[in-house]
């Protein structure tokens, strides 16, 4: 324990060093931009980073929410701005994985933006309704295959990630499924336990309640491997499918800011990351350590991208 604290303190040390050897700080407020509305998985996440960062800081991190569009809005926004290190967007959503994939957006995914840093991977996962007809993902890929679109699929909506696991799953198992987009991942849930809609794509802290009370399934894992929290539920890739998956979150900004002012938001909510606050909130949200720096979380990113968009070409 005391080696493990030594450890911490080091990387909460090191931001101020960073800081020094780079000469950059913040001179005004920091704008957290968020593309989706508050209470989400986007704004749960930032709002935890924010309250674990700020005494770092030595001016206020300030969330925004700018909803609309699966986090486009935002995105766009962002990406007009001028790089000077005051302005964060959590990315690494619909906004940068999949909406570029379906429709042309005002702004590039891969190059418009500078990746920080990833702060969480989200696993995803397929559920049906717990007494449905479908109590295994190979059940559900058998009856598509038999009759097209007889087995539906909900989203959060078009474009979305949730939209673009189907999408791929579709090409890579030959099937044609049904989709009904909702206006969020909640509805979509809802309609699935209420056996409107065979199919959904959710993550953990969305379905919890809803599997814990029996009501919905879980049929697979879109991770590349099986989720500590579900051990017993199979991946996509073992039932066959050559895909994998996730959704993620981290900041980036604009792609014209310079080096000094990423590596003091680098450092600092790294640092960030090592408070009990932070290490509470991903323990409660069911994942492990999401952490990529600016260059992994972009390639990661890119893959995603590069999936869903060869699956919808």
């Amino acid at each position: 324990m005391p080696k493990r604290r030594q450890m911490l303190a080091g990387l909460v040390a090191l931001p101020a060093a960073s800081a020094r050897a780079q000469g950059w700080e913040p001179t005004r407020p920091i704008q957290c931009i968020i593309g989706f509305a508050p209470g989400g998985g986007a704004d749960l996440i930032a709002r935890a980073i924010v309250e674990a960062a700020q005494p770092m800081f030595p001016q206020p991190l300030v969330v925004t929410n700018r909803p609309g569009a699966g986090g486009t809005i935002a995105a766009q926004y962002v990406a007009g701005l001028p790089g000077d290190g005051h302005t964060l967007l959590m990315g690494g959503g619909s906004e940068s994985t999949s909406i570029p994939a379906f429709r042309a957006l005002p702004y590039d995914a891969r190059t418009s933006f500078r990746a920080v840093m990833r702060l969480l991977r989200q696993r995803m996962f397929i559920l049906a309704k717990a007494d449905g007809p479908y109590r295994t993902m190979r059940e559900a890929l058998l009856a598509a295959r038999a009759r097209p679109q007889a087995v539906s699929h909900g989203s959060s909506g078009i474009g979305s990630i949730y939209h673009a696991v189907f999408a791929v799953l579709e090409k890579r198992a030959g099937v044609e499924l049904l989709h009904v987009p909702f206006n969020g991942g909640a509805p979509g849930l809802q309609a699935v336990a209420a056996g409107q809609v065979d199919l959904m794509v959710a993550s953990p802290e969305e379905f919890r309640g809803l599997t814990d009370g029996g009501l919905l399934r879980v049929l697979a894992c879109c991770s590349a491997e099986r989720a500590p929290a579900f051990p017993e539920v199979p991946t996509l890739a073992e039932l066959g499918l050559e895909m994998a998956l996730e959704n993620m979150k981290g900041w980036v900004v604009p792609a014209s800011t310079p080096d000094a002012a990423v590596t003091y938001l680098h450092d600092r909510f790294r640092a960030a990351m090592a408070k009990p606050s932070w290490q509470a909130f991903v323990e409660r949200a069911g994942e492990g350590d999401g952490y990529l720096d600016g260059p992994g979380f972009q390639k990661a990113m890119d893959e995603v991208l590069d999936a869903v968009t060869a699956a919808t070409r």
